[in-house]
């Protein structure tokens, strides 16, 4: 085992060669759009992402399934064909699952990918005068918790279902390199692009940005300095915030983790309170050194994503994560 569970890694990693080791995840969770279709497809991406957070590659995936006994079953079909769209973007091969009767629908996959044991990408390894950059904007939660509640705009939705459906492939390609998977399914071949220095590495989930940045200054130990002018917002996350649309998780994050953070000024409370919002398929979030933090994130917004340096590394001390 070279990844386990002792720093909170997003994925497990096994060697079963000198040169390949796999990655495995598993992650699954209820509807939270209304659309069978999209829900499906978000819930890949979602359980994607843990790979792609590892540096590895995704090969194969298991379905999990819990679906009421009397609902129509063209939902599942729709839920089904969304996840499969895509597993088959991502070049993950879908080789079966477990379903089982339950009176709320749950859907998600257990995935599989390689990586080479010398190339894992974990959350521990974050060096003072790294840039800190976010591959995806925040918000996903509380607009989630607004479309529950059927007051969220359309314009709303619209982002953060784009947000939760753009898979992090493109952005662990260009971290590791590769440049995509060939249609054989053998490994990619690896470009003559720049070579990142990447130190750590982790996704942005359940826990949300400060609950994640907290695991990382922890492994790696480090501190974190955060700049709040520079996080991504999703079009209508601060007004969902205002008006209430918090998530359960987000207030359970906050009450956790608020404690290692200092503010160093007057920082709007629906900005405070976003930094906590659980993400669902929620962006990378890199240590790399300095100097490249500029051409990095230039070649991330070449690829159409939102990406933006939101902090630095430090050295350890307190509080352990500064916002300002």
């Amino acid at each position: 085992m070279l990844v386990g569970f002792d720093h909170a890694d997003d994925a497990g990693v096994y060697q079963i060669a000198p040169d390949t080791a796999l990655v495995q995840t598993v992650d699954f969770f209820t509807p939270i759009v209304d659309d069978p279709y999209t829900f499906g497809q978000i819930a890949a991406t979602n359980s994607l992402s843990d790979v792609y957070a590892m540096g590895g590659r995704p090969v194969s995936s298991l379905a999990l399934v819990c679906f009421p006994e009397k609902a129509d079953l063209d939902i599942l079909e729709r839920i089904l064909a969304g996840g499969l769209s895509k597993m088959m973007e991502a070049g993950c091969t879908v080789i079966g699952g477990h379903s089982i009767r339950d009176e709320e629908t749950k859907f998600g996959y257990s995935v599989t990918g390689l990586i080479h044991p010398q190339k894992v990408l974990a959350n521990e390894g974050a060096q003072p005068g790294d840039a800190l950059v976010l591959t995806k904007a925040l918000g996903t939660g509380v607009i989630s918790t607004a479309i529950k509640k059927e007051k969220a705009d359309q314009a709303w939705i619209d982002a953060a279902v784009k947000s939760m459906t753009t898979l992090n492939q493109a952005a662990a390609e260009l971290i590791t390199g590769r440049v995509g998977t060939a249609a054989s399914g053998r490994p990619a071949e690896r470009s003559s692009a720049t070579s990142w220095s990447v130190h750590a590495l982790t996704d942005i989930t359940g826990f949300g940005l400060i609950g994640h940045a907290r695991e990382m200054a922890l492994a790696s130990n480090v501190s974190l300095r955060i700049f709040s002018d520079k996080i991504p917002v999703l079009p209508g996350a601060q007004e969902c915030i205002r008006a209430g649309y918090v998530p359960g998780g987000l207030k359970a994050n906050r009450e956790f983790a608020e404690c290692v953070v200092g503010y160093e000024k007057e920082i709007p409370e629906d900005l405070k309170t976003l930094l906590f919002d659980p993400q669902t398929a929620g962006g990378l979030f890199v240590s790399l050194g300095h100097a490249q933090a500029q051409e990095f994130v230039r070649k991330l917004e070449e690829l159409g994503l939102p990406a933006a340096r939101v902090g630095e590394v430090l050295e350890s001390g307190k509080p352990l994560i500064r916002v300002s």
